[in-house]
């Protein structure tokens, strides 16, 4: 059933006996935060919206200007596939509005939108499609481990493949949530999976990523088992990766698509990419938001580490699938599933639209294996390198003007905030691996 109105959601709700709606939405950090509320509830929460104390939310507001309002988007009304037997529960992801209606300058939502706005105006449309990889891990007396669940390897499949009928379940759940799935396999490490569900617009696809990540930490759960989605779990294999497949649309044409130009590609998309390019280290504080992030993007992975761009070269940072026509597409390859998925893409459209807007130039593309150049020979070549810290990334976000406008003062300033804090919690304490290295030895 699509949802488009307030009269639909209220049929929904009597004809599958629905009896609570958790109203989400998710905070600076992308986590998701919800109140649930009973059905009675819900033509004063379609109508008005529902108070909720916003200083008790990490980054937000402070204590003398609590009060906000979560006003339900009706088209995300949805019922959650295994709340049925319990008497029905549905979800509704919610926009963040101050008491005077005024959107909240810090809802994640409201930063992408306003992107999605300028790209609109320009002409455009944004489409994205990710690809979140994640981690089934064993449990002991309740705790997650980080014992694999399976010693499977890429593609693998049963018996040595555990998680089949795993990702069977997360699949049909997310299908039941109206989901396009294109494929769910085995991963290269590991314990790790991935599941691909079809692009979308940037908002559509951003509230899917929470969803995604909702509903696999949940099926999971339900087989006694803990999934996580933070980039490197276990030193010495892959870490999880979000990579993002990104196109504009002009009407119903794909605008980096050109069958006449080198390598069937627009100037559009040069300038997009030129773009991203431009911005990649300070993009890099959003979309790899921890100080884990920077211990997958690392050689010898298979994780991106220069600011190079290719054809379908995997080592790039930026690669153009061969697929061309309405699927020409680039796939931006730093990005883990850790991010807050509103914030990362408004950043990466913003930078994208910078480029087109000032005709930047990507350079040269990097068509050999980046990986097997010397450090002598990537320097000859000008080939830069991601930031290798969080508080590195945050310095780069800190002096980035067009970023900071993106996502305002408020948020920009939060970020690097939590990202400082974040570094300074992991420096100052004494880790396992130096106790074991040097307590014997020095």
């Amino acid at each position: 059933m699509i949802i488009c109105n307030k009269e639909d959601v209220i049929k929904a709700i009597e004809t599958h006996n629905v009896k609570f709606i958790r109203l989400q939405f998710t905070d600076i950090q992308g986590v998701v935060k919800d109140v649930e509320i009973p059905v009675t509830q819900i033509e004063k929460a379609l109508s008005s919206g529902i108070y909720f104390d916003g200083s008790s939310i990490e980054g937000f507001v402070r204590i003398d200007e609590s009060d906000m309002t979560l006003k339900p988007d009706v088209r995300t009304f949805a019922i959650l596939p295994w709340s049925k037997d319990k008497g029905g529960v549905a979800r509704i992801i919610c926009d963040i509005e101050m008491p005077d209606g005024r959107h909240f300058e810090a809802d994640p939502r409201y930063v992408l939108k306003k992107v999605m706005k300028e790209a609109e105006d320009m002409g455009f449309s944004l489409n994205v499609g990710p690809e979140l990889e994640f981690f089934l891990f064993e449990k002991v007396d309740g705790k997650a481990t980080t014992t694999p669940h399976d010693y499977g390897r890429y593609f693998e499949f049963a018996p040595t493949d555990l998680a089949e009928d795993i990702r069977r379940d997360i699949v049909l759940t997310l299908t039941d949530l109206n989901f396009d799935i294109e494929a769910s396999h085995h991963e290269v490490a590991f314990g790790q999976h991935e599941i691909d569900f079809k692009y979308g617009d940037a908002l559509t696809t951003a509230d899917n990523v929470m969803t995604f990540k909702y509903v696999t930490r949940t099926i999971a759960k339900l087989y006694g088992l803990h999934a996580t989605f933070m980039p490197k779990p276990i030193a010495v294999e892959n870490g999880s990766g979000m990579h993002v497949n990104l196109s504009l649309s002009k009407g119903d044409e794909n605008a980096f698509y050109d069958p006449n130009a080198e390598m069937a590609i627009s100037e559009t998309t040069r300038q997009f990419i030129a773009g991203v390019l431009k911005h990649i280290k300070a993009i890099s504080c959003i979309s790899n938001p921890l100080v884990n992030s920077y211990k997958r993007l690392i050689p010898g992975y298979e994780a991106p580490v220069y600011i190079t761009w290719s054809g379908a070269n995997r080592s790039s940072l930026i690669r153009i699938p061969t697929a061309r026509g309405k699927s020409t597409r680039v796939e931006l390859r730093n990005p883990d599933p850790s991010c807050n998925p509103y914030l990362t893409f408004a950043a990466i459209l913003a930078a994208g639209l910078d480029g087109i807007k000032n005709k930047m130039d990507p350079g040269k593309i990097m068509d050999y294996n980046v990986f097997e150049l010397t450090k002598e020979e990537r320097v000859e070549r000008g080939i830069d390198t991601l930031p290798s810290t969080i508080s590195e990334s945050a310095d780069y976000l800190e002096k980035d003007e067009l970023l900071k406008n993106t996502l305002g003062v408020h948020v920009h300033d939060n970020i690097l905030r939590l990202a400082r804090a974040e570094w300074d919690a992991y420096r100052t304490q004494v880790h396992d691996w130096e106790i074991q290295r040097y307590l014997n030895t020095i």
